[in-house]
């Protein structure tokens, strides 16, 4: 059953590199600190979202953001706070991205909407591809860009993709051109089958270009940023990267982790890169947000060893790649996937978002260190609750 009619790879590519250099394309107006704009933020509790929103208002921005229950008082503390901070700038909105025309009045008013919420699953919560991941990513995105349709004002969308949509197995990039990962590379290789997440992610982004093609209205830009590390603006999010670093912090790896690489970007800098992608509409296309390379599991452990509070709990060497190839179909890991992602490093091309975005990387190592001292003040104060 086809999930949606999405457009042929080299038709969507041949349409995103033309927005890229389109002279056409940059004589839209800027929305900058002296605009007072207003901006919607999907997704304002989640980990990237509250700082794009902490950083929309002291850029002297009006912001509305939208959270699943505004009764989650915990949930929302962080919002409250800098309600309270910013007087009369920051407005909270209820939204279900399943429901449709949830989103309409949290948009009335705003030139820019970044639409930031996404449903995230624990690999091991996922037991329909489909229904627990494709279908609410691709969803929730039409749901929030029918409104988008439906809102006179709204000029400019910044949609949260991830580099998940630009390769699915890292097997992929190594097809690419000089073995790179840029903006042209499309996710060839998952399925609702196979790699689900990253599946949802491919589908629900080439839909927001389907959607932005069929119009002539709001321009569109989209982050695909890698394995979000960072410091937290509070102790509920949810994520991928939080889960991950979080095993191998507790000790879980601590006989050795596979022999896989990610792209990793520090949470800064994918909100840099949110914010001016919406005060510039000069900007079009998609933008990877994410160091130059593919950093190993075990350089991650690495980067946090000197600050960990029990070092050893952390994983000092790679298990063999044939060892995890042969003992993976018994632990869900299936040797198609181990074949395709162990031992398969890969270069990123951040350019673009350096020359186009201004993005200034952080040292990684730093990203990770910030990373872990976050995560460790959220334990203690969660045990200080107990």
């Amino acid at each position: 059953m086809s999930v949606l009619k999405l457009l042929p790879l080299q038709e969507l590519s041949g349409f995103v590199i033309s927005q890229f250099n389109n002279p056409q394309c940059r004589q839209s107006p800027s929305y900058g600190k002296e605009d007072m704009s207003t901006f919607l933020v999907t997704g304002g509790t989640g980990f990237v979202g509250l700082y794009v929103i902490k950083l929309l208002l002291e850029r002297g921005h009006k912001v509305h953001t939208t959270v699943r229950s505004l009764k989650n008082k915990s949930k929302c503390k962080p919002l409250l706070d800098l309600q309270a901070q910013f007087p009369g700038r920051l407005h909270l909105f209820e939204a279900d991205l399943m429901k449709v025309g949830s989103f309409a009045e949290a948009m009335k008013g705003c030139q820019v909407v970044y639409h930031i919420a996404s449903p995230f699953l624990l690999p091991d919560q996922i037991k329909d591809g489909f229904k627990d991941c494709v279908e609410p990513a691709l969803q929730g995105t039409k749901n929030v860009l029918e409104s988008v349709n439906e809102t006179e004002s709204v000029q400019r969308v910044v949609l949260t993709s991830s580099v998940s949509a630009a390769y699915g197995d890292n097997a992929d990039v190594l097809k690419a051109p000089n073995q790179t990962l840029t903006e042209l590379c499309w996710n060839e290789s998952s399925s609702v089958n196979h790699y689900p997440y990253a599946y949802s992610k491919l589908v629900a982004e080439r839909e927001a270009w389907k959607m932005h093609d069929l119009q002539t209205r709001w321009s569109l830009v989209v982050i695909n940023p890698g394995l979000i590390v960072g410091p937290s603006l509070t102790p509920d999010s949810v994520s991928g990267s939080l889960h991950l670093l979080e095993a191998m912090y507790c000790g879980e790896n601590r006989m050795g982790v596979a022999d896989l690489s990610y792209p990793v970007a520090d949470v800064r800098e994918v909100a840099e890169a949110h914010v001016k992608a919406g005060e510039d509409t000069s900007l079009k296309g998609r933008f990877i947000v994410s160091g130059d390379r593919a950093i190993p599991l075990l350089e991650m452990a690495g980067f946090v060893r000197p600050i960990h509070k029990s070092p050893k709990a952390l994983p000092c060497w790679n298990l063999p790649t044939l060892m995890v190839y042969a003992a993976g179909p018994f632990i869900g890991v299936s040797r198609k996937w181990s074949s395709a992602n162990l031992s398969t490093p890969f270069k990123v091309d951040n350019k673009r978002s350096i020359r186009e975005l201004g993005l200034k990387y952080r040292p990684i190592e730093e990203s990770f260190q910030a990373h872990y001292k976050s995560w460790e003040q959220e334990q203690e104060q969660k045990q200080a609750k107990v």
